[in-house]
């Protein structure tokens, strides 16, 4: 067995060559549904859910008061080199599998895999951490209409690894499961209705929280912004710069789901123009709805009492309208409606080009012959990520996703750099400005992040990784597709 894995060639890569060619066999293949148009509202659909809703309010308590305006600038400006590294990449590769494609063609196959197998960390794990956002809206909206769930049934049965060891008396968050159920089986039933979909709750969720921020700017008491920057308490991360810059770690989560346009780069009609315009336009609207709610939420309402799971909520509780207060709560389902249905899909189509490049096994690269999506793999990914939201608590669900998408990120960036010098005379409908500072600025700042997070999480990586590559030396190396 040793011998054979000796022979096997772990840098093998892709030429840009096969995967022009691999993109231009569409027939029977994945459907060219997306414009620009959808692919916009599609970043903006995965990128606004429980930043805005949740995050918000915790790093502005806890770490950045009034400052957290300064945090998500710093963390936009942070995503936008790693964005206009993944804009080159998406219009110099356009088919399916984002990341995990970029590192096949830049870094070889074993690296590939690494980042494909994190990817599916990110986009899993992202989806069941949002839906437990969800959850929590959801039984604030069924309470306030008189019937809610058995707490049993609201909070997942490992909730005591973040209540200092005590149980929750949870068994399983039903809700949280629910809604991932629910969107995998809109998902399976095809791109063109998911996005349908997406789109009409898009324009819903934007349409609410443009009314949070012109409504609630008329009752901002601007002595709340009074210190911009609190003193810093003697220690680090906790107000004062320092808190400024924990706290854009914090909403960092905020942004993840621009990189999920280049998953549907396959199904784009024209890949070079319109995945560019989803990615970079999607994170400079997003960014300024973030800086905007912060704010209205910050200078509305005293930063120390924002360290609640639905602080816009109570923001717009401060205006006394009630009728507002309840749309914020419906805009805020919607809106992690649309980040849970983005991170299930581009998940699956990083899976499908797996099982495409023969690393996974082909019943994965296989589309229903009806609605030519990658129906086995959405339903496994979906069934697996219910099960982790009905049974873990969302810290842990959040660690998980910043680190497997903190190394991704940092990837790309690597990638560009790395084919820019091989293939300099390329024909690159987009240009990444700036090289090679840009994605060194954007490699610096991942890989400050990722040491930053603790331990346990490091831990959970390589087990997490450890399992991967024991499916790719035992399938993966043996079947893969090497030109």
């Amino acid at each position: 067995m040793f011998s054979k894995l000796s022979n096997k060639n772990y840098f093998a890569r892709k030429t840009l060559e096969s995967l022009h060619a691999e993109g231009a066999r569409q027939e029977g293949g994945l459907k060219k549904a997306l414009g620009w148009a959808s692919l916009l509202s599609l970043g903006i659909g995965a990128i606004i859910g429980a930043g805005i809703f949740v995050l918000t309010g915790t790093a502005a308590a806890k770490y950045a008061g009034p400052g957290i305006m300064i945090s998500f600038l710093l963390s936009g400006l942070a995503c936008t080199f790693v964005a206009l590294c993944y804009a080159e990449l998406a219009s110099l590769i356009p088919v399916s599998g984002s990341t995990y494609t970029y590192t096949y063609v830049a870094l070889g196959e074993i690296f590939a895999w690494f980042i494909g197998w994190n990817l599916v960390l990110e986009y899993a794990a992202g989806a069941a951490t949002v839906a437990v956002g969800w959850a929590g809206y959801f039984n604030r909206v069924s309470q306030g209409l008189g019937f809610s769930l058995p707490p049993q049934l609201t909070s997942g049965y490992f909730s005591y690894l973040s209540s200092h060891g005590s149980s929750t008396g949870g068994i399983f968050n039903l809700p949280a499961a629910g809604i991932i159920l629910v969107l995998t089986g809109i998902l399976v039933r095809g791109t063109t209705e998911s996005t349908r979909f997406n789109n009409i709750i898009v324009a819903i969720k934007t349409t609410v929280v443009l009314l949070v921020i012109f409504f609630g700017a008329n009752y901002i008491n601007q002595d709340n912004w009074t210190p911009l920057i609190p003193e810093n308490t003697g220690e680090f991360g906790v107000y004062g710069w320092s808190g400024v810059a924990r706290g854009a770690s914090v909403v960092f989560f905020a942004y993840i789901g621009f990189d999920a346009v280049s998953t549907a780069a396959q199904e784009a009609h024209t890949p070079q123009r319109d995945v560019p315009i989803g990615i970079l336009g999607s994170l400079v609207i997003c960014t300024i709805l973030y800086v905007a709610v912060a704010a209205v939420a910050t200078g509305v309402v005293n930063y120390k009492e924002l360290g609640v799971p639905d602080p816009i909520a109570l923001v717009m509780d401060h205006t006394g309208k009630p009728w507002v207060s309840w749309v914020v709560k419906i805009g805020a389902l919607a809106g992690l409606t649309t980040a849970i249905l983005v991170l299930l899909f581009g998940q699956t189509r990083v899976f499908y080009s797996m099982a495409h490049d023969g690393l996974l096994p082909q019943i994965f690269a296989k589309l229903h012959k009806d609605y030519h999506t990658p129906a086995t793999s959405q339903i496994l990914i979906g069934v697996c990520a219910a099960l982790a939201a009905g049974l873990l608590p969302i810290d842990i669900l959040d660690e998980m996703v910043s680190i497997g998408t903190l190394a991704a990120f940092s990837v790309v960036c690597v990638a560009v750099i790395y084919l820019r010098r091989k293939f300099p005379d390329m024909h690159r409908p987009f240009r990444a400005p700036g090289l090679p500072l840009i994605p060194i600025l954007g490699i610096l700042f991942c890989l400050a992040l990722m040491v930053a997070l603790p331990w346990e999480t490091w831990v959970r990586l390589l087990v997490w990784t450890a399992f991967g590559f024991a499916i790719y030396f035992f399938y993966g190396v043996h079947h893969a597709k090497r030109s």
